[in-house]
């Protein structure tokens, strides 16, 4: 039954779709970048930036300036197109989290016509320190945000979670972006270590561990980690048995308080658990001290680096649908540390040290 929704989901979906854009796509049809912005309106909702003149859209609530007031850093999101050529034919497409020179170098070398990315894509910051129109012009690359217009889509991070959200809110407090979520457990989530465990199936963590020894052994450094792994599923507050009835879930980054938590607990008395996820917070964050004083337990899930699972599948598979034909890939983002004196080949590691001790290091 499950199956057959979801299908009648896509149908209807897709027939939106080609309703709006007039066309009636199939899989032998040749799209444009017009069209891969055409196909984010739809899964927005239609919270995408349709027209240049409108960029910095008056009213627009999902066109919002982020900034930690630190002199020219701050950034305005633009969801939809944010740079390439609107009639370019596009026969591949890139899903990632956040905009490199790592990601535009792979998709130039791979035959990627477009990337779509969560988060906002930053001049230079984005683009190895250059103007981001003459690199991405370089592959003819035409690439698009989506971030807060993607936020509230779907239910699949509270689901990933264990919960289902009867309580959801995108800008909690007033504050664009502080996502919260409050719900019911799902029917096999009944104590945290359920919690955890559901999240490490799901992250195919056993795999990714697997991976990293294999690292570890081929390049002799047990002293290297991966950010999946080093920052796994862990509870915080309470033990594996700790029961779960109703669930806080929030995401610290992005302005959650003390206060926020204090004033939920209010709103909806039967909160007992908090779970924590993208960000995380360590046992000395005042949020944990608020959630021990509330009589709460709390579990960090997922950490950041996972929303290309949590946010990047779902928006890949519904490119796919919307758009036959088209090659759909994930960009996914691996980050690992090692100590310098084991990083890479000897031979570059001898070139390190004569730079530094020739160029970079004052002479006694």
């Amino acid at each position: 039954m499950k199956l057959v929704k979801s299908k009648i989901s896509v149908l209807l979906v897709t027939v939106a779709f080609m309703s709006l854009t007039g066309v009636a796509f199939g899989a032998d049809k040749t799209y444009t970048v017009t069209d891969v912005n055409e196909a984010l309106n739809v899964i927005t909702n239609g919270r995408v930036i349709m027209k240049a003149e409108t960029a910095f859209g008056a009213g627009s609530p999902f066109v919002v300036t982020k900034s930690s007031n630190i002199p020219g850093k701050a950034i305005t999101e633009t969801p939809g197109l944010v740079v390439g050529n609107p009639r370019a034919v596009v026969k591949k497409i890139a899903v990632g989290m956040t905009l490199t020179e790592s990601a535009i170098e792979l998709a130039g070398a791979t035959g990627v016509d477009a990337i779509v990315l969560h988060h906002p894509v930053a001049d230079a910051a984005s683009s190895g320190g250059v103007p981001l129109r003459n690199y991405s012009g370089l592959y003819g690359l035409a690439i698009f945000e989506v971030h807060e217009a993607f936020h509230g889509r779907h239910p699949g991070i509270a689901w990933m979670h264990g919960h289902k959200p009867f309580k959801a809110d995108i800008h909690y407090g007033g504050i664009p972006g502080n996502v919260i979520f409050v719900g019911k457990p799902l029917p096999d989530v009944k104590k945290l270590g359920d919690i955890v465990d559901r999240l490490t199936v799901l992250a195919d963590l056993s795999r990714e561990k697997t991976i990293l020894k294999s690292e570890q052994e081929q390049r002799q450094s047990p002293a290297i980690q991966e950010a999946n792994i080093a920052a796994a599923p862990e509870i915080l507050l309470g033990t594996r048995e700790s029961k779960v009835g109703t669930i806080l879930h929030i995401f610290p980054h992005t302005g959650f308080t003390p206060q926020h938590m204090r004033q939920l607990k209010k709103e909806y008395p039967d909160i007992d658990t908090i779970v924590v996820s993208i960000s995380r917070v360590k046992k000395d964050n005042p949020l944990v001290a608020t959630a021990k004083e509330l009589g709460l337990t709390m579990v960090l899930g997922n950490s950041h680096a996972l929303e290309i699972v949590e946010n990047g599948i779902p928006l890949a598979y519904a490119l796919k649908s919307l758009l036959p034909g088209v090659e759909v890939v994930l960009f996914r983002e691996r980050m690992t540390s090692a100590p310098v004196d084991v990083f890479g080949s000897k031979a570059m590691r001898d070139y390190g040290h004569e730079m530094a001790d020739k160029y970079l290091v004052p002479k006694k």
